[in-house]
């Protein structure tokens, strides 16, 4: 007997076989796959495809023609979980200019550092996560789209002047900050956030980052559950 997802359609429940689900289309059935690894994910667990396409009633292969292998997959769950978590830092940032995108750096990186779930996974698959946040990709794109955005914006109201394009600026910043965020935490050391900011105050051209955004008990941003963030 083949499995079946319970759904539901105007408050009554229905199942699909394997076969109706194959027959999904491909943008629902990719979100309905991103969704369930998101939330494997938060709980700390290993994503196992064969697990997730019998969760979701489909068959390996229409799982893979949704999201992709399995480093896909876990791409697409990191970059939309740092979207988040980018959202929610620049949301809560204060300052203008300078000030502002120190903030928001500030509060993203210890948003990362307090997140159980990312910690069990570089705890348990270290590699597959450098390949992932520490080389081209998802996680990467959407974080220098974002932070260029923040540039761009904050150039625009007057707040800065920049040398640089905000998307060249931008990918630059984001490099600065996932090397001494993402590289140290790997090696079981401490995250040197406080040097990244500085390093990201020196190319925006304002000396040493403020005592006032650097991390710690003052200047940490509360970690978030749920899907927030990371």
């Amino acid at each position: 007997m083949c499995l079946r997802s319970l759904w539901f359609v105007k408050g009554q429940p229905m199942t699909l076989s394997h076969g109706e689900m194959d027959g999904m289309p491909t943008d629902s059935g990719r979100r309905r796959a991103i969704d369930a690894a998101t939330r494997v994910y938060l709980v700390g667990e290993k994503l196992d495809m064969s697990a997730l396409a019998d969760d979701l009633g489909a068959s390996r292969a229409t799982l893979y023609r949704w999201v992709g292998n399995r480093e896909d997959l876990l791409g697409v769950v990191l970059s939309e979980a740092t979207e988040r978590t980018y959202a929610k830092a620049i949301e809560q940032a204060e300052g203008l200019g300078t000030t502002f995108v120190l903030d928001f750096f500030n509060r993203f990186m210890c948003s990362v550092v307090a997140s159980a779930p990312l910690r069990a996974l570089t705890t348990r698959e270290p590699m597959v996560f450098i390949r992932l946040a520490l080389m081209p990709g998802a996680i990467e794109s959407v974080a220098a789209r974002i932070t260029a955005e923040v540039l761009a914006r904050e150039e625009a109201n007057g707040n800065l002047k920049l040398t640089l394009a905000p998307d060249v600026l931008g990918k630059a910043l984001v490099r600065i900050c996932e090397v001494h965020l993402y590289a140290p935490l790997l090696g079981g050391d401490e995250p040197e956030i406080d040097t990244a900011l500085d390093l990201v105050s020196l190319l925006l051209g304002a000396g040493n980052a403020n005592s006032q955004t650097r991390s710690g008990p003052e200047g940490e941003a509360p970690a978030e559950s749920g899907r927030a963030g990371l």
